[in-house]
């Protein structure tokens, strides 16, 4: 009795979940549609590389015209580089890369390396939102492994009321927190050791300024299905109400579409499908770096592109080479568009060897859209993405049994150096931008 009556209570939550998603997408209002998108140029002759050390560049547009941007492992605009965060968020603003202005938002939890323990978990700035006057980030997190490549395990959700001046914990404490091995627990968490390691990596959609195109009243946030391929190429997603995105139980996973193509939603993680599969071979199995994590490969960049009425998708695998480690070859690049946030996803681009500015050296990585950066007609946008050119050369050196141990410094000197060792070895290993076109028919 008991399992029938948990069937029926499911099944019922299914079939509910079915026809709101289904009628909620179909009162929205759509906006003159200008054509089909068929294909898109990437411009070379626009690059621009802002003065910058670090990756990650998740972004959001927010109430007061900002674009706040999250800046992982490196100084960020700060000059000279004498500081070096694991994570930290900026405020940039201008029309578009070429003019833009940053500073750093004092009042995020940022850490510079030298104030966190080695054996400390380390929490990276992820999915990034601004919606109703409010900020949400997703903080992600390594597991201990020793045996094996890291795998990315955590998802922590914080907060902010105030543009970013003072954060909180998803249970709406403060400070925020920064949990120890010891202290990690799922109730913490908005993500927490899930199968295979699901819903660590995470990225949210992104709908205009302060998410004022949405129009469903939901938020969509897209993760890989894990961290090997095979999973790591899978995209899942969950959506959960705007007023709700604190309460983990509300929580509603894409479990496939129902022949009329409408979505199932089911409060059930293990129900989850996936609503796109990147193509495998783009994962990296070991690493350049012992003890080093599989590196953050196939998160995608989603923006709705209001004035054509599609979703804009961009992401990118990891170029390996013969020995399984990581930026072995140029990347893959791909774009998608669909007419819903769950597809499905029809791709307009590919290229098995991006190499930005034509350099067959070049590693670029983890490409994103700028929301704010799209053009009034919907025909152009800035894409923006970082570059390890030159990571396996510093492997090398790291890794060389001649290889020097570092001296005792400040954590100001200890910075610079690492700083100045980066840019020397990986110019591109920062904030680079370009402007790329639509064909529009």
């Amino acid at each position: 009795m008991s399992q029938r009556r948990d069937f029926l209570k499911q099944s019922l939550a299914l079939g509910l979940s079915a026809f709101w998603g289904r009628n909620a997408y179909a009162a929205l209002p759509h906006h003159r549609q200008e054509g089909i998108v068929r294909s898109l140029r990437r411009r070379d002759d626009t690059i621009v590389k802002s003065p910058t050390i670090g990756d990650g560049y998740k972004m959001t547009w927010t109430a007061d015209e900002r674009q706040l941007i999250t800046l992982n492992d490196g100084a960020g605009w700060v000059d000279p580089p004498d500081r070096f965060f694991k994570r930290s968020l900026w405020s940039i603003s201008g029309d578009d890369p070429r003019n833009l202005s940053a500073r750093i938002v004092e009042g995020f939890p940022a850490v510079e390396q030298s104030e966190e323990p080695e054996d400390a978990p380390h929490y990276h700035g992820h999915g990034l939102l601004a919606v109703r006057g409010r900020v949400y980030q997703f903080l992600i997190a390594l597991d201990q492994a020793q045996e094996r490549p890291r795998h990315w395990t955590t998802a922590k959700l914080i907060y902010s009321d105030d543009g970013g001046r003072s954060w909180r914990n998803q249970d709406g404490s403060a400070p925020v927190r920064w949990e120890s091995w010891d202290e990690q627990e799922s109730d913490k968490f908005a993500f927490f050791n899930e199968p295979g390691g699901c819903f660590s990596l995470l990225t949210i959609l992104q709908m205009g300024q302060d998410y004022r195109a949405n129009r469903d009243g939901y938020i969509y946030v897209y993760g890989t299905n894990g961290n090997v391929d095979g999973q790591m190429n899978e995209l899942v997603l969950f959506r959960v109400g705007i007023d709700d995105i604190l309460d983990r139980r509300a929580y509603r996973f894409f479990a496939g579409l129902q022949p009329d193509g409408s979505p199932l939603w089911s409060e059930t993680l293990d129900d989850r499908r996936p609503v796109h599969v990147f193509p495998r071979g783009w994962v990296n199995s070991t690493n350049l770096f012992p003890g080093d994590l599989v590196v953050e490969t196939w998160l995608p960049s989603i923006v709705y592109n209001q004035a054509l009425d599609v979703f804009m998708m961009v992401s990118s695998g990891n170029g390996c080479a013969d020995d399984g480690t990581e930026f072995g070859k140029p990347s893959y690049l791909g774009f998608w568009i669909s007419k819903t946030p769950w597809g499905p996803w029809r791709q307009i681009h590919e290229e098995r060897a991006w190499t930005p500015g034509g350099d067959p050296l070049a590693r670029a990585y983890s490409p994103q859209i700028g929301p704010q950066w799209i053009s009034a007609d919907g025909k152009s946008f800035w894409l923006v993405w970082s570059d390890l050119k030159g990571i396996r050369e510093i492997a090398q050196a790291m890794n060389s049994p001649e290889a020097e141990p570092p001296a005792a410094k400040t954590p100001q000197e200890t910075a610079l150096e690492a700083n100045t060792l980066m840019r020397s070895f990986m110019p591109g290993y920062g904030f680079n931008a370009q402007l790329v076109e639509l064909d529009v028919e």
